[in-house]
């Protein structure tokens, strides 16, 4: 007897992972999109992956937007791309080592989010000026550590990395969905004296620049502070904040919550740690109480604008 396909994925589920819940859920349209995460951040072409698995490019591409795959072509995949079947399969928590595969993630989930809220560093991408994105590929190499082993294969990451964000910057802008920003008030002060740098050690004509870069980039956000756009809304809060970041997203039927340690702005990072995104709702309502907390606290509008400019003001001469 042939068993129907969703059967089998929670066959598996149950028998390999330990799960208990045999109604639960599997979204096809979601493994698709983590087979693709995982397959860029791997580094291997779709030809070179297929071939592996002795199957045609045309049927990966097929899995890739939701057709269902055998288990068995699910646990070579899982091999070959280093990842877990349960991440793939979005059982439980969802672990990323990859920045490229956690940002294409994102990418995926903000595609149908409609509301979006950010705690990431001084600034977060989808916000920050179309300069910040001019200036980020030299950030990035610039953190990359002289001599480290890898240093080749981080310097693509870095370009795999861009076309990615890219894409988000646009979805964000064709779709608009509400998104609210909350900001450490120490991390951007740090931020506005550091400058947009990847390394402290750069030549002062550079650090000079990176330091204007920087100055550009939180008088973009008073801009927004002040005009307050529809959708969008932005609190800085006083003092430090976490250093991970984190982000929730509200889709229709459901909600998101990612954790990240690569950071993009100041101090970045996109060589090393583990992301994690999940839907639990324990770890969601915890989430979600202190986004309300820090809100609360945080300066908004004129308020926040006010701040910022406070800030500015008390940048050495």
């Amino acid at each position: 007897m042939t068993l129907p396909s969703e059967t089998l994925y929670l066959f598996y589920v149950n028998s390999k992972s330990g799960v208990k819940n045999s109604g639960m859920t599997i979204r096809f349209d979601d493994i698709g999109n983590r087979l693709r995460a995982f397959r860029l951040a791997s580094g291997l072409s779709a030809d070179e992956i297929a071939a592996r698995l002795e199957i045609s490019r045309t049927a990966l591409y097929r899995f890739e937007k939701g057709e269902v795959a055998k288990i068995e072509t699910l646990e070579k995949l899982s091999e070959l791309l280093d990842v877990s079947v349960p991440t793939l399969l979005g059982v439980g928590v969802e672990y990323i080592s990859s920045a490229v595969a956690f940002f294409e993630r994102l990418r995926q989930i903000e595609e149908s989010a409609e509301h979006i809220v950010v705690l990431a560093g001084p600034v977060s991408y989808l916000l920050a000026s179309d300069t910040f994105g001019e200036t980020l590929e030299d950030v990035l190499v610039e953190s990359i550590p002289e001599g480290a082993a890898d240093h080749d294969r981080a310097q693509e990451i870095v370009r795999e990395l861009l076309p990615i964000l890219r894409q988000r910057k646009e979805t964000w802008r064709a779709r608009k969905p509400g998104l609210l920003n909350l900001i450490s008030g120490a991390e951007i002060d740090r931020f506005l004296r550091n400058g947009m740098v990847g390394r402290l050690d750069l030549p002062e004509d550079v650090l000079a620049e990176r330091r204007r870069r920087a100055l550009g980039e939180a008088e973009h956000l008073i801009t927004l502070m002040e005009e307050e756009p529809i959708g969008v809304q932005i609190g800085i809060v006083p003092g430090a904040l976490p250093h991970s970041s984190f982000q929730i997203f509200r889709q229709a039927d459901r909600k998101v919550l990612t954790l990240s340690p690569f950071r993009l702005g100041e101090q970045p990072n996109v060589y090393g740690g583990i992301a994690m995104i999940t839907s639990a709702p324990e770890a969601l309502d915890l989430h979600e109480r202190t986004v309300e907390d820090m809100w609360r606290r945080a300066y908004k509008g004129q308020a926040a604008a006010k701040y910022l400019r406070g800030l500015i003001k008390n940048l050495p001469a």
